[in-house]
């Protein structure tokens, strides 16, 4: 690689499957004002059905642009070596003006974008040597995407995942892609209503309010709006999601709710009661659409434990140990390099503390927050012994736990 390569600007199309992807991307191709242009096409099938559309849609003329296929497998996991190895091949060229690349419906969009950001120790590649991801792009079906999010199938169900083992949930997926962008565009919007749109949208703003979000139908987008934006930054996108956003704003003030879409952030500083949080979570309101925090739980082991919900699907687990549980010494390290940590500290409880961001639409916020707090110890209980509670969540063993640390 000579010291005058040209940097080369990267789009990468993500969304799930049927979403518009393609047809997109042959429209921005046949609106390119003679940008030269390679594209790369990830499909999941063993003959690659998009590459075909693509080529014959386009009509890229091979003279001047490169349609590269990696087809049986996912860039996001299996073929991110072969993602590496033809960007750095098509970059070396120095004949294309961009790179266009279309992910597989099920990839998700942080490992890609990751792949830009550092040297792949297994294949000693730096893309950012000659590559620069330019803009990250989720395009959402406007007509399936209730659907889709409501169906609580999974990709194996489906018979969409990468392999046995991979036992995502669709909503999850749907989740990530949106959650993690700078271009968001709802496509097929000539197939909802005009308030079922609204709706979509506004649900859309509080999933990803920093994206912007572009209405489509049938892939018609200006290109200017997915190439060479210089939207993209790494640290923005990973900490673009609406939760997270809700979390660090010092003080709620209730927006306007349109539709009925709004948002709220349950903080409290006692610990839930394990079989208590339980029966909420197993009769967790649909109205609900998205929720994502840590938790505080009165159990045996010191940790942290997250929530993650998506629609029908609700992930829960430990989450690490709290910084109040962790020696001195490390306590002071971790102080220092995150004094944010410092500002929510409690005297006698330290950093354990309940914080969850739900997103929903025409939520009853009173009667959840009433329910939540059904679930917090009583001051009796407090002055308990806590692992003599029922615990039916999903938790760590004591042989995990000790294994974790260490004894």
């Amino acid at each position: 690689m000579t010291l005058d390569t040209k940097i080369i600007p990267v789009t990468v199309l993500c969304g799930y499957l049927g979403s518009g992807k393609t047809t997109l991307l042959n429209h921005v191709l046949n609106q390119r004002g003679g940008m030269k242009v390679a594209v790369i096409v990830n499909d999941m099938s063993e003959i690659n059905i998009d590459a075909g559309l693509v080529s014959n849609g386009a009509q890229l003329c091979r003279t001047e642009e490169k349609l590269v296929e990696l087809s049986n497998g996912c860039i996001c996991c299996t073929l991110r070596d072969d993602l590496l190895r033809e960007v750095q091949k098509l970059a070396a060229e120095g004949r294309f003006d961009y790179i266009l690349i279309e992910s597989t419906g099920i990839s998700e969009p942080v490992p890609i974008a990751q792949t830009f950001t550092y040297e792949d120790p297994d294949t000693g590649i730096d893309l950012t040597a000659f590559a620069r991801l330019d803009t990250m792009v989720t395009v959402v079906d406007a007509y399936r995407f209730w659907h889709d999010f409501g169906s609580g199938e999974t990709l194996l169900d489906r018979g969409q995942a990468t392999g046995e083992e991979d036992t995502r949930d669709v909503v999850d997926l749907l989740i990530d892609q949106i959650e993690t962008c700078d271009v968001l565009i709802l496509n097929k919007c000539d197939l909802v209503s005009q308030d079922d749109l609204e709706e979509l949208k506004g649900v859309l703003r509080k999933l990803q309010p920093t994206a912007k979000l572009i209405t489509s139908s049938n892939g018609v987008v200006d290109p200017k709006e997915i190439l060479n934006t210089g939207r993209f930054d790494f640290e923005k996108a990973s900490l673009s999601a609406g939760w997270i956003k809700e979390l660090q704003r010092e003080e709620h003030t209730p927006e306007t709710e349109e539709y009925g879409i709004g948002s709220f952030v349950y903080r409290r500083s006692k610990p839930f009661h394990p079989e208590r949080l339980a029966k909420v979570l197993e009769n967790w309101p649909v109205e609900v659409v998205r929720a994502k925090g840590t938790l505080w739980l009165a159990v045996k082991h010191d940790l942290a434990a997250s929530l993650s919900q998506a629609g029908p699907s609700i992930q829960f687990g430990p989450a690490g140990r709290w910084v109040a549980a962790l020696t001195e010494e490390e306590r002071q390290m971790v102080f220092e390099t995150e004094p944010e940590v410092l500002v929510k500290w409690d005297s006698v409880w330290g950093d354990r503390l309940n914080e969850v961001v739900l997103i929903g639409i025409d939520m009853d916020r009173s009667g959840l927050e009433r329910d939540l707090d059904d679930c917090l110890l009583t001051a009796e209980e407090m002055e308990l012994d806590w692992s003599g509670f029922n615990n039916p969540l999903p938790w760590i063993s004591d042989e995990d736990y000790e294994a974790a640390m260490g004894n």
